[in-house]
């Protein structure tokens, strides 16, 4: 992957090559929004913006024919790598993803109704299965209500889904940003995230309070959780590079995401939440010499 890095940063034509052609490719879109916020963030927007805008032009195209994943997670991963670039900050980056991923939600319910209110319809005929015992004891006004937060709930799902996705993509592209400019310096950048207990408390509150205060907060809930399950993931890394875990927690770790995200997940969350009151890290340690991952100084 380093060698990729290397090629899109190697000129002007290369880096339009590579965001241009991943953004025509359907499953390759995140890579074409990994390799123009690499752009982005080493370059700056002014120098970058002749290369995004090539990158735009496919990305408009696929929206055109029903597909808008390519448009909004390019968007979406260049807005979030502006902010990286100019706060170097990953608290900063993980709070701005949260109106991003209500931004996603607004465009999906707005334009993509049908589909999930097909969704949402198949998802009700097999509720009382789902819930078996506990569907039937419900009451026809909590029956109720329970089925009129399933559209925000399901459509906050999607966007917390592509919310994700552009994470991922920042990620990618500040990675082979720290490989070409400053060897280790992501590493260090990633385990040092941890939130600020004020922070991740009213992501908190909004994931458990968000489905009882009505559809526009149900549909915040899943689009909460995402900052603090990055964290968390940050929380691992930085045990394990600090001695205090083995590396096979990580590799457990991720083995479980993919299969028993729906247990790992919330583990995550509440491993955030309680990091960002206990700082299970300790303070941080002494600079070794990495850096931003930039490659510049601040």
């Amino acid at each position: 992957m380093r060698a990729l890095a290397d090629f899109i940063m190697r000129g002007r034509a290369q880096a339009i090559f590579v965001v241009v052609g991943a953004a025509m490719v359907p499953m390759l879109f995140w890579l074409s929004a990994a390799a123009a916020s690499l752009i982005l963030m080493r370059r700056g927007l002014n120098d970058a913006l002749g290369i995004i805008v090539w990158a735009l032009l496919p990305a408009i195209g696929w929206w055109w024919f029903g597909e808008p994943r390519t448009l909004l997670v390019l968007a979406g991963t260049l807005s979030l790598a502006l902010v990286l670039r100019v706060r170097v900050s990953w608290t900063r980056v993980l709070l701005a993803s949260v109106p991003l991923g209500l931004m996603y939600a607004v465009v999906l319910s707005t334009l993509f109704s049908a589909p999930i209110e097909a969704m949402v319809a198949e998802l009700q005929k097999l509720m009382p299965q789902m819930l078996e015992g506990i569907y039937q004891q419900m009451s026809a006004e909590e029956q109720a209500s329970l089925h009129s937060l399933m559209m925000p709930v399901l459509t906050g799902l999607m966007a917390a889904l592509l919310q994700i996705v552009t994470l991922l993509c920042l990620l990618l592209g500040r990675y082979w940003q720290a490989a070409l400019y400053n060897p280790g310096g992501f590493a260090s950048e990633f385990r040092a995230v941890r939130l600020p207990p004020v922070l991740a408390l009213a992501l908190m509150a909004v994931m458990l309070l968000g489905p009882s205060l009505g559809a526009p907060m149900a549909m915040l809930a899943p689009l909460c959780s995402v900052p603090l399950v990055f964290a968390g993931v940050a929380l691992m890394h930085g045990l394990v590079a600090k001695g205090r875990l083995g590396r096979f927690w990580l590799v457990g770790l991720y083995v479980t995401l993919v299969l028993f995200m729906q247990f790992i997940y919330p583990l995550l969350v509440v491993l955030a939440i309680v990091d960002s009151l206990f700082d299970f890290r300790g303070r941080p340690s002494r600079n070794n010499g990495a850096g931003p991952a930039n490659g510049e100084k601040s």
